[in-house]
């Protein structure tokens, strides 16, 4: 089973200069919440700070070590100001905070 500890080295393996925090959402080891917060994500977009990290799981996915992986990536500031960030799809009471668009009917 992977462990909240094993996800925060796999991550600085990716991202050296990270603080990572780690959340076994189930404790079931296969649903994880990762925060990932460094220096080096000035300026960069938050798919280009997330793709070398997904890229780095992959093998993992595929072998359904790990299921679900809500990764945030943020500077220090961004972290400061951002609260908790956790997202659990599978959450019992999650309250979900986005925009909903109806649709007319088609006449």
């Amino acid at each position: 089973m992977v462990t909240e500890q094993w996800m925060v080295e796999e991550v600085r393996k990716v991202v050296l200069d990270a603080k990572v925090e780690a959340s076994d959402l189930h404790g079931s080891g296969d649903h994880f919440h990762v925060r990932v917060i460094s220096e080096s994500y000035e300026g960069v977009r938050p798919l280009q700070r997330q793709r070398p990290i997904l890229n780095h799981f992959k093998p993992f996915i595929a072998q359904n070590i790990v299921h679900a992986l809500d990764l945030k990536c943020m500077t220090p500031e961004q972290a400061g100001d951002s609260g908790d960030t956790a997202f659990d799809p599978h959450g019992e009471e999650v309250e979900f905070f986005g925009v909903h668009i109806r649709r007319p009917d088609k006449e």
